[in-house]
């Protein structure tokens, strides 16, 4: 997708501090959906190794981040995931765990969830809509079904449950090339519905506009709509939004342990940009401050701002 997003020009952007890493342990997952902008999926191998993850473990010990952000793929399919979530806590992290709910069912994870309550884990969990019949089409047969017994089983260990400290986010997406409705609306209604039908309660909904990279741009460009999707993004521009962007204060790694200034550019292959380095790694963070580097940036970018803006925080309007 990158030779099609360097047709318009993006504001230049510099770092604040750094205080979140968002890791990716691994590109395997148990489900393959179709607005996925990491193509993860049950047959995808690559992992984060053990060497890695030790100089992960140094970096979270010397560096003074202030929150561990774990994604995948299904990070929870990482061999030491438990492990690394429990080095995070003792460090005194704000963990957060991007869970799709259904990896609560399966096989070997039956215990996952009372593992994530026992360390204070915050989950932020993708349901990109509360109508089995959207979330079955965007994420596979059957998710939905799957995503409801998660939650329920996340309600009944006290997780979106006021005074208990156990927060559970849901994240939405659109399901086709629009931009996310107003999030605090989306989240009222989500609320009603998910606890009328279903019983369920959670704190807060993300809404995250769709990047025009990987499957999704992938299936904009085969069905003629990129063009149109690019030109949405560019007229929804907000420059008060360039504050808010996530890349300002995190950092994405990959399961290699390279550093890029968001979790798109990663996939995209657009690493941080650091003096002396032809790629950063985690080993830099434990030398090198990041306060004022430029932000690598390419038309994708234009999502971010579009709009309430987007990021894996939610809104920023």
């Amino acid at each position: 997708m990158l030779p099609l997003l360097n047709q318009l020009s993006f504001p230049p952007l510099r770092r604040g501090h750094l205080e979140a890493l968002q890791v990716n342990l691994t590109y395997r997952c148990n489900q393959r959906c179709l607005h996925c902008h990491v193509n993860a999926g049950p047959t995808r191998t690559e992992s984060m190794s053990d060497e890695t993850l030790a100089i992960l473990h140094q970096v979270i010990d010397a560096h003074p981040v202030h929150t561990l952000d774990l994604t995948g793929g299904a990070p929870e399919l990482h061999p030491r995931f438990r492990e690394l979530v429990s080095h995070g806590r003792r460090e005194g992290l704000r963990v957060i765990d991007r869970c799709n709910l259904t990896i609560l069912s399966e096989p070997g994870q039956a215990d996952l969830g009372s593992f994530l309550a026992a360390q204070g884990v915050e989950i932020t969990a993708s349901l990109p809509c509360y109508s089995r019949e959207n979330v079955d089409r965007q994420r596979g047969d059957g998710v939905f079904d799957a995503s409801i017994q998660g939650l329920r089983q996340l309600n009944a260990l006290g997780y979106g449950q006021a005074g208990s400290g156990l927060i559970l986010n849901l994240v939405y997406n659109p399901q086709g090339p629009s931009l996310p409705p107003p999030q605090a609306q989306l989240e009222a209604d989500y609320k009603q519905h998910l606890s009328d039908e279903f019983g369920i309660q959670f704190d807060h909904l993300l809404t995250i506009t769709n990047q025009p990279i990987a499957r999704f741009g992938s299936t904009l460009v085969s069905k003629g709509q990129f063009a149109a999707y690019m030109q949405l993004l560019r007229d929804s521009y907000r420059a008060e939004n360039l504050d808010g962007l996530m890349c300002r204060s995190l950092v994405s790694v990959d399961w290699q342990g390279y550093l890029y200034d968001c979790d798109f550019n990663q996939m995209l292959d657009l690493p941080l940009q650091l003096i002396g380095r032809d790629r950063a790694h985690l080993r830099d963070l434990l030398s090198s401050e990041l306060d004022g580097n430029p932000i690598v940036t390419r038309d994708h970018c234009y999502a971010c701002t579009a709009g309430q803006g987007s990021s894996c925080g939610g809104a920023l309007g």
